[in-house]
């Protein structure tokens, strides 16, 4: 089976942050793979390896000691553990319950005397223990023989080595060799841990409910019309171009374009948007999002994996399979974790020993060090934290592509926003036209028809309006930020800003109070001339957006500056800038130079680009942060860290918003697990805290991590 480029395993066994490394490890090793991140929050690992057999990739997680199978990006996560993994913890419960009652004294059963030195009730504690030990122990021996096999350990080593020494000492014990019995330590660390785990998972599945909310959304079959009838397939056999009807209260099952009919749509749980959006013929519909009143013909156009809620889902696993930068920390310090608690256990053992002059003092504090010490919540401290975010940021219609971008935005000093499509709405019109020869549309439509910049498409819907056709262009040529030339008729046309024509030896000046009137007005002034001869102007509009205002006082109010880079002119951009309350313009700036100015910019401090995502998308990269503004229909396309699918200006400072909360929840995280172990692995080792009191304190700090990120759901 050969991989496509990304390639997305499901993982079974990792338990801490060594574990982790140790997968990614064994994927980077595998000739041609180019990147492999490890997530222990959602249990996968996204691989990059154009052209690699996918099923090299899951031997080498398997050489590593773990399970891997290859899913399709997008799919659900698995229900649960096995069945035998369900079973195993209330065993372990019941038998660590009875190990205990028995191993305790007058306390429990009103004897005066010890009765575990009794040889009948030594074989009932043993046959208690066995079972537990063996049966309900063994995926850490299996994780921890794993691991040697590899010269490693892990989390599962340390419990390991504690229970079996708990449990073989005692065995010793029972045998008449030995005088402490133990088996009440091993059962219940290993039940305490499986309980730890059992509630670890449960939380983690919360933390990405979100994600799974979103694959709820696409129904499982699909209303096919063909002539007059009407069938239901199953969603996976429809393909682009078939006609699909979809009745009141019904999800859409993919993306289309309607047909016939008009309807309401709820689009709140794809986009965050709140209101219904009435669709009608020839209106975009996405999957996912549910019908109103009215009953809908659609022709489909996205299926599968194209879909925009396919898109969103992919990009959210992609981004929470990324770590973030500070989970690097947290990854070093899981590198020596395992082998310094291995030699502190030791180092404890010698040292009870040494001082009381008996092997036994130190097994208790020396076993309480290997159970107590918890790398788990060093490696679930971060991406739980950044799953949670992720989903939390889907489901307000904020796609963050990654940890970084979450890490970044809430440091940012300076927030930069395009113009076009960004700070306004995004559809100009042509509102005025000077005609100074009566070929001007004819010509205008001939040499704009080829373009795809929203201007273009503007003079285009006019003129095709307004006259009955145009001649087709013998060539066509387009000067980014500028205009463009076609050849018509054998002739040369020039459309562009009056100072693209003007730099060509094109005299505007019949144009000039045509210009200043419409820029003074914040419009956009669009010239055209045959040769050397002007044809006339357009003058253009493009709403400010009702929230840019509200949405750049909202970023003033945090201390952060807010500028406006456009290459449109510098008297349009000031009157724009000035309804939208931004003080700092640059304008006149060719999309091949605004990069260059982010770069400038950034010597103040991390920058932050909001744009259309495609034109600006080399801006987007330079920033710190890229904002990429959705289009609503295609979000693989669109450039930049975050992308706002609603298009709401005003989510900017949401993004920033969610940005700080995961900050400060990672912080929290790894500040519980640095000093839960700084502070309980020394109180284990002076032996203040026995083995079961730090199994439940280790199986305590993993769940307190979770639940922890768990509180961004309500960010």
């Amino acid at each position: 089976m050969v991989a496509p480029g990304r390639i997305s395993l499901a993982l079974k066994g990792m338990h801490c942050a060594s574990c982790v490394g140790r997968v990614q490890d064994a994927l980077r090793a595998v000739p041609g793979v180019t990147r492999a991140d490890v997530n222990l929050a959602t249990e996968r690992a996204s691989v990059e390896a154009p052209g690699i057999d996918a099923d090299a990739l899951v031997a080498a997680v398997s050489g590593a000691g773990y399970e891997a199978s290859v899913v399709e990006a997008g799919a659900p996560p698995a229900a649960g553990e096995a069945s035998g993994g369900d079973l195993r913890l209330p065993v372990a419960l019941a038998g660590a319950a009875a190990l205990m009652v028995l191993s305790m004294d007058e306390m429990f059963l009103g004897h005066g005397k010890h009765l575990v030195h009794d040889p009948p009730l030594r074989w009932i504690l043993l046959a208690i223990a066995t079972p537990v030990q063996l049966w309900c122990g063994w995926p850490f021996l299996r994780g921890a023989i794993a691991s040697a096999r590899h010269l490693a350990a892990d989390m599962n080593t340390l419990v390991a080595v504690g229970t079996w020494a708990s449990f073989l000492v005692s065995l010793a014990a029972a045998l008449g060799h030995g005088h402490g019995l133990y088996f009440e330590t091993a059962a219940t660390i290993i039940a305490l841990i499986l309980l730890g785990r059992t509630l670890e998972a449960r939380a983690r599945r919360r933390a990405g409910a979100a994600i799974r909310k979103l694959m709820e959304l696409r129904p499982a079959t699909a209303r096919v019309v063909v002539g007059a009838a009407e069938s239901e397939v199953p969603v996976e056999r429809v393909r682009p171009g078939d006609l699909l009807r979809v009745r009141p209260g019904e999800r859409l099952p993919v993306d289309g374009e309607v047909v016939e009919g008009e309807s309401p749509i709820d689009e709140s749980m794809v986009t965050g948007e709140s209101m219904p959006v009435t669709r009608r013929a020839g209106d975009p519909v996405t999957g996912g999002t549910v019908n109103g009143s009215g009953s809908l013909l659609f022709k489909a156009t996205r299926v599968g994996a194209e879909t925009l809620l396919a898109q969103i889902v992919r990009a959210v696993e992609e981004a929470q399979s990324r770590k973030a930068p500070v989970e690097r920390l947290a990854d070093r310090a899981a590198g020596v974790f395992v082998p310094f608690v291995i030699f502190a256990a030791a180092a404890t053992f010698a040292g009870w020993w040494i001082a009381k002059h008996d092997s036994a003092a130190g097994f208790l504090p020396a076993v309480a060090v290997l159970v107590i010490a918890c790398p788990c919540a060093l490696g679930l401290a971060t991406p739980t934290a950044v799953m949670a975010g992720i989903g939390r940021g889907a489901e307000k219609g904020i796609l963050i592509r990654g940890g970084e971008a979450l890490e970044v935005a809430h440091k940012l000093k300076t927030i930069v926003f395009d113009k076009t499509g960004t700070l306004t709405e995004g559809r100009p019109e042509v509102v005025d036209v000077l005609t100074l020869n009566p070929d001007l549309l004819p010509l205008a439509l001939a040499a704009e028809k080829r373009s795809e910049h929203p201007l273009a498409r503007a003079i285009v819907r006019f003129a095709e309006i307004k006259t009955s056709g145009s001649p087709e262009p013998d060539d066509f040529f387009s000067y980014s930020g500028s205009g463009v030339e076609a050849t018509v008729q054998g002739r040369t046309i020039v459309v562009g800003s009056p100072e693209f024509l003007a730099g060509r030896g094109i005299a505007v000046a019949p144009a000039e109070a045509f210009v200043k009137r419409h820029r003074a007005e914040g419009r956009t002034v669009v010239a055209a001339a045959r040769e050397e001869t002007l044809l006339g102007a357009f003058a253009i509009a493009d709403p400010v957006r009702p929230a840019a205002r509200e949405a750049v006082a909202s970023l003033k109010r945090r201390g952060l500056a807010v500028a406006m880079l456009t290459g449109d002119n510098a008297v349009t951009a000031e009157s724009v800038a000035k309804q939208a309350g931004i003080d700092l313009v640059i304008a006149q700036v060719l999309p091949k130079e605004k990069a260059a100015k982010i770069t400038e910019l950034q010597s103040a401090g991390p920058v932050a680009m909001v744009g259309d995502g495609i034109n600006d998308a080399p801006a987007l990269a330079t920033a710190d942060v890229g904002i990429a503004m959705g289009t609503g229909t295609d979000i693989a396309a669109e450039a930049g860290h975050i992308v706002l699918v609603r298009g709401d200006i005003r989510d900017v400072e949401t993004a920033i918003n969610l940005s700080a909360r995961t900050l400060r929840t990672i912080r929290q995280n790894l500040f519980w697990a640095f000093f839960y172990n700084l502070v309980l692995i020394p109180a284990a080792a002076l032996g203040w805290l026995n083995p079961m009191l730090a199994a439940l304190a280790m199986a305590f700090s993993s769940v307190s991590v979770v639940m922890n990120s768990l509180r961004l759901r309500r960010a």
